[in-house]
């Protein structure tokens, strides 16, 4: 299998995209390997002065960046020498099989549309993101910011999506749907989630009902459905409540020397918690819907986000979540 890796996207490039990379490819079977696309001096020299010397880390030069200012669209069809177009292009052309970046979003979804095309059948690709959920394992919220206004048959779509990909990647079976509503009984919400309610209730998937946000931590289903609207304001507000809670209880156990020796006893349990809750633990988001396998990360990932995306991206192409989408929209 070839990756082929984004080397300019993202707040932590190149540094942490050919740190990730070098860590990955010792997790990785023999056959296969990474190519990082960007300016190729510069990964070189970021790839030696990480200590890389092997032969399985290629670089393919691209001379051009899009950057979070750039009208995506725009940008996707003028620079057609960056990093973002060329791994499209590589993926599209059967020379990669999975294009991973931390670079703009927006330039992502409008290469992925773009570039690679959509699944015939589908209306509109979706962000998958995963959603961590304490004690429990996480959920795939659908839709986290490509679609801010949606129509019902669309949230059909995302749910069978996502479903395909809980199942397929992160091995869950018969994974259980929700959608998103302001109450759980069914004739509550707008005209788009009645209507998504009933698509949902008439499909296949294992469809809960409605679910409201406060339970979304309480691992309600393993695919939360809503817009991309709603899907990015929840997705946000939980880190954010997150880093509060995090921040607040390491400030009160430094408080004094009882707190302090209750942080020691806690240590395991704290970490455990951190860890849980940390987004580079699970990978980049998919974007599902288009003609090849994509990962988007977050704009500022780590060497270790890095790498758990690359590690995700093995299952992803091995179990043709693209391939096992488009037959599921031709049957439906």
């Amino acid at each position: 299998m070839k990756i082929i890796l984004d080397g300019m996207g993202g707040d932590n490039a190149p540094e942490a995209i050919c740190q990730g990379a070098i860590d990955a490819i010792e997790e990785l079977s023999p056959e296969d390997d990474i190519t990082i696309v960007g300016q190729e001096e510069l990964l070189r020299q970021t790839l030696e002065k990480n200590g890389y010397t092997g032969d399985r880390i290629t670089i393919v030069h691209a001379e051009d960046v899009i950057t979070n200012d750039e009208a995506p669209v725009k940008a996707v069809r003028r620079k057609k020498n960056s990093s973002i177009v060329i791994g499209l292009n590589m993926v599209k052309e059967g020379i990669g099989d999975v294009f991973i970046s931390a670079g703009s979003t927006g330039a992502i979804l409008a290469g992925g549309t773009l570039i690679l095309g959509r699944i015939k059948g589908v209306d509109r690709p979706t962000l998958a993101t995963v959603y961590p959920v304490i004690g429990y394992e996480p959920s795939l919220l659908v839709d986290t910011g490509a679609n801010a206004e949606c129509k019902a048959k669309n949230l059909l779509e995302f749910g069978l999506m996502g479903s395909i990909y809980m199942e397929k990647v992160l091995d869950r079976e018969d994974p259980s749907v929700g959608l998103v509503n302001n109450g759980t009984e069914s004739h509550k919400g707008t005209t788009l989630t009645k209507e998504a309610y009933t698509l949902l209730k008439e499909s296949d998937l294992n469809f809960i009902g409605n679910i409201e946000t406060r339970e979304l931590q309480n691992a309600v289903c393993d695919v939360i459905v809503t817009d991309g609207f709603t899907g990015n304001a929840i997705i946000k507000l939980t880190e954010g409540m997150g880093l509060m809670v995090l921040r607040e209880l390491k400030k009160r156990f430094l408080t004094n020397t009882k707190s302090k020796l209750g942080a020691l006893l806690l240590k395991d349990q704290l970490t455990g918690i951190k860890k849980e809750f940390n987004y580079v633990e699970y990978g980049g988001a998919p974007i599902l819907g288009v003609k090849g396998a994509l990962l988007k990360m977050h704009g500022s990932s780590d060497r270790t986000a890095v790498r758990m995306t690359i590690l995700k991206a093995i299952p992803y192409v091995r179990e043709d979540v693209v391939g096992t989408i488009e037959k599921a929209i031709r049957e439906n």
